[in-house]
């Protein structure tokens, strides 16, 4: 099992300071995305139903903790949950 992370992208429209983010997920246990995420000091509460919203310096801590850099699409059919079922399904409908 591993917990994945994305490529950071630039999201012009959030009424937020910082504008450019990626993804946090996992292709196992929710439980050890949690436990990830505590270890990078993310309460439970920034989680979104099957990943969290990562800056760019939690990424770069996530990776040095042994996140696996995947591209978007590939972090998507391996995601846990509903979205990666999604995926998936879509995937096997080509």
């Amino acid at each position: 099992m591993a917990v994945l992370v994305d490529s950071l992208q630039h999201y012009a429209h959030v009424p937020f300071a910082i504008k450019d983010w990626c993804h946090m997920a996992v292709d196992g246990s929710f439980e050890e995305l949690h436990a990830f995420a505590a270890a990078l000091g993310i309460p439970r509460s920034r989680f979104q139903g099957d990943h969290y919203d990562l800056t760019p310096w939690m990424r770069e801590r996530a990776v040095a903790l042994g996140a696996e850099e995947v591209v978007t699409r590939e972090l998507l059919l391996r995601m846990a949950g509903p979205r990666g079922d999604r995926a998936r399904a879509r995937r096997a409908r080509r």
